[in-house]
This record gives C-alpha cells, structure tokens and sequence, in this order.
C-alpha cells in the first residue's frame, strides 16, 4: 500500500475496523507548542483494547480516532515563544496534556487531571499519523544516545518509573512484580536501576520470564495451576530462602496475582497496583490490614517521571531494546496490531509514514 498526503492517519472506525485517512496537518495553537514529525510508535494495551472492545471502562469510542500513543519523533515547526527545543531536535512524547489550572495540576499531580487530553482517549486523537502537535515542555529532547525506537518506549518506562516512584523502592530491597508483559518488564528493570538487589518476576509463560531474567529478575515464578494465594506466596518465601519481599507491583490486573502479592508481602510492605483487570474482585483485607501494609493506585507519569526515563536509558541502566520484537512499516500497522491480538512479540513498533 502507499499512502499518499501531508499527513496519513491510522484510524479506528469502530470495533476491529481500521483504516489509513488523510487528516489535515495540526496546527499550533499557542507559541508555545511545537509540530512533531512521528518517526517511531509502539502498540501499548490500551490501543489494542479499543481496537477489540471500542472502550476502556468510561472512555468509550463513539467516532473515529486515530490511535497511538507510545510516541517519538523529529520537531518540524515551532511555536514563537518556544525556548528550549528549535526544528530538527529529536524528541519523546509525553502524550497527555492538562489542564494546568486544577488542584491536581497545580499540586503537581497533572496525571490525576479530570481534564486531561491524553492520546487515543477518546474523543481525542492519537499519534500514528505523520504530525502531532503537543506543548513544547510534554517533549523530551533525546540524547544522541538514544534512538528513535528507545524514544519510543520512553512511554511505557515512564509508566514504570511512576510505578516504582510510588512504592519508593530503596537500595537493597527486595521487589516482586507480578506479570512480565511490557510495563512489567519495565518495572523489573527501574526496580534494579532504583538499587533493588532482589527482583522475582511472576508469569504463566515461561518465555516472558526468560526474558525477565535477561532484562533485570534475579529470580522467576511460574504458578502452579490450582493453587491458592497462600500456597503461591509460600512456595514464592521458598524460592527467595524464606525471605518477604518488601515491595509488590502488580502489573498483570489479575485477581490471583493480586491476592498473592498480599499474601507474599512482608509486614509494613507496600503494594502497587499498575495493571488494569476485573472492575472488581475479591480481596484479602485481613491480611493486608493485619500486615499494615501500605496500597497504591498508579495511573500513567507525572512530573518528571519522562526526564528520568530518558535519562534511565541514556545512562544504560535500562535497555529498552531488548523488548522489541517486531518492527513494520507504517502501511503495515493494521498486521501489527493483529499481531498483538494474537498474544505475539513483546513490543511492536511501527515506523512513521514515509515522506
């Protein structure tokens, strides 16, 4: 296929129908807004979700959208007032905009925004097209360092980073994380990057967890099938010579995953919940209050979650690269997500539309 126009789209119609449209190129709406030119787009869990569901819990597609989000490209047009970026910089996307005025951004919690315009979250457009305009301080300028492809997972690390921020993980911890899907990956290796000396990976496929290994785990653990919560945490206190863990992550959305992690905490943990699963499930509160431990929600990065990511990178205390599997021509990104619906590759990236 060719596409042709100054600014080809991926766009979700509806429900397992998309399709390749010409969209006008964004505008700049402030002086301070820069115009990216999108090289590099990973598949991340949500896209593919409206692309097989049509909603995430409230955020329901009622027309089309251009998907995308996992996001890095090359500024071609800046704003006036723009200071710290000039045309041919090489930038990440940080793709959610608030409004800057709420409690919660001015708290400096912006990813709590009620008015958030994040991409492909519906009503608003995602970022696998040619252009995507964003404010110049939601762009990361990349070292020379690090790619276009590593800029592009700068998103999910982020998510990692948050995460692992949130559980104030400390030297010398011990860190299980439940699911070695991307971001669990992710948060496997910022937790060794944070000083973390014990990380368990847990996973029901053992090719996940062999790339855990290579990526950061010290230790893995494959459940047994038909086993409880309790018998799971034991045989994981097994496995780590009777120790607890201190901190848990869970990044599966799984509800026995999340009953395990509770069970396997040590008293005065701290349990972090990355993964999105069941709207509700069962969950064991005497053991978690008997245990004062300490919960979190994570939604997506805040303030300066982006900046340490990049610098994760750069400094290669984090290698991204060994989580891409597949890479395609933007002509092609309809076959990647059907790759992915599959349960196939890691992370998929999709090059941006030739010029």
């Amino acid at each position: 296929m060719t596409l042709t126009g100054e600014n080809p789209s991926f766009v979700l119609q509806k429900v397992n129908e998309v399709s390749f449209e010409e969209r006008p190129i964004p505008a700049l709406s402030s002086t301070k807004d820069v115009r990216i030119e999108i090289k590099q787009t990973g598949i991340c869990g949500s896209d593919v979700h409206y692309y097989t569901h049509g909603a995430i819990g409230s955020f329901i597609v009622k027309s089309p959208m251009v998907l995308g989000h996992e996001s890095a490209g090359i500024v071609a047009e800046v704003g006036s007032g723009v200071t710290s970026l000039k045309v041919g910089d090489r930038v990440a996307l940080e793709p959610g905009i608030p409004c800057r005025y709420c409690d919660h951004c001015k708290g400096g919690q912006y990813n709590l925004c009620a008015d958030m315009k994040f991409a492909a979250t519906p009503p608003y457009d995602g970022t696998l097209c040619r252009y995507y305009v964003l404010p110049e301080d939601f762009c990361v300028k990349l070292p020379d360092t690090v790619s276009l492809e590593e800029g592009a997972l700068v998103e999910p690390l982020s998510v990692a980073v948050h995460v692992s921020k949130l559980a104030k993980i400390t030297p010398g911890s011990s860190v299980i994380v439940f699911g070695a899907g991307p971001v669990g990956l992710l948060c496997c290796a910022v937790a060794k990057a944070f000083g973390a000396t014990t990380v368990t990976a847990v996973d029901l496929v053992q090719t996940r967890l062999d790339l855990a290994k290579e990526v950061a785990a010290t230790h893995c653990f494959i459940p047994t099938k038909g086993d409880s919560a309790a018998e799971s945490a034991a045989k994981i206190k097994e496995l780590l010579g009777g120790k607890e863990p201190q901190f848990a992550i869970d990044a599966s959305g799984a509800a026995a995953s999340v009953n395990t992690a509770i069970h396997v905490l040590g008293q005065g943990g701290t349990y972090v919940q990355a993964g999105m699963g069941a709207p509700e499930i069962t969950f064991p509160i005497t053991e978690f209050t008997v245990k004062e431990l300490t919960a979190h929600g994570s939604f997506r990065y805040g303030p300066g979650d982006y900046q340490l990511a990049v610098e994760l990178v750069a400094s290669g205390m984090v290698d991204v690269k060994k989580l891409i599997t597949h890479r395609v021509k933007f002509e092609e990104a309809e076959e990647a997500f059907k790759l992915v619906v599959k349960g196939q590759g890691v992370k998929i990236l999709i090059g941006g539309p030739s010029v």
